[in-house]
């Protein structure tokens, strides 16, 4: 298993990319050709930083937690593991439905989409870091 302190750095470079986004997630801003283009590609980039980190939680984190000496972890380990995959398929349906057409023409429900995507996101990052982390630090 990866020292837990590689997926606090994921985690952090997943939410400063949130947070250099939320700024832009307006009508307003993306009604500006050049900013919808830089969002758009920021998102793709986002979508591509979360496919990795869950990528790298199925292979390096999540295999030694399910095998664990203590029930308790083995039940948190398959309590995130079952989280993972909603967050998966709507990032998957929002990226089919928003992001692979270049068009950049955003709407309020892209909008609110996007909002729902990042809360979503953000929700997840925090109770690894509350529940999960901190479990396997003390089993270390």
């Amino acid at each position: 298993m990866r020292p837990i302190a590689t997926y606090y750095e994921q985690h952090a470079e997943i939410l400063r990319m949130i947070e250099e986004l939320r700024p832009l997630l307006t009508m307003e801003q993306l009604s500006i050709g050049p900013v919808a283009k830089t969002t758009h590609g920021m998102l793709c980039e986002l979508g591509k930083k979360l496919k990795e980190h869950l990528a790298d939680e199925d292979q390096s984190l999540y295999p030694e937690l399910l095998v664990h000496d203590d029930p308790k972890v083995k039940a948190m380990a398959w309590g995130f593991i079952s989280g993972e995959k909603p967050l998966r398929r709507w990032f998957k349906d929002y990226n089919d439905k928003w992001l692979k057409n270049c068009d950049f023409e955003f709407t309020d429900e892209f909008l609110e989409e996007t909002n729902e995507v990042i809360a979503i996101l953000v929700d997840r990052v925090k109770r690894e870091e509350k529940i999960l982390f901190p479990k396997l630090e003390q089993t270390d």
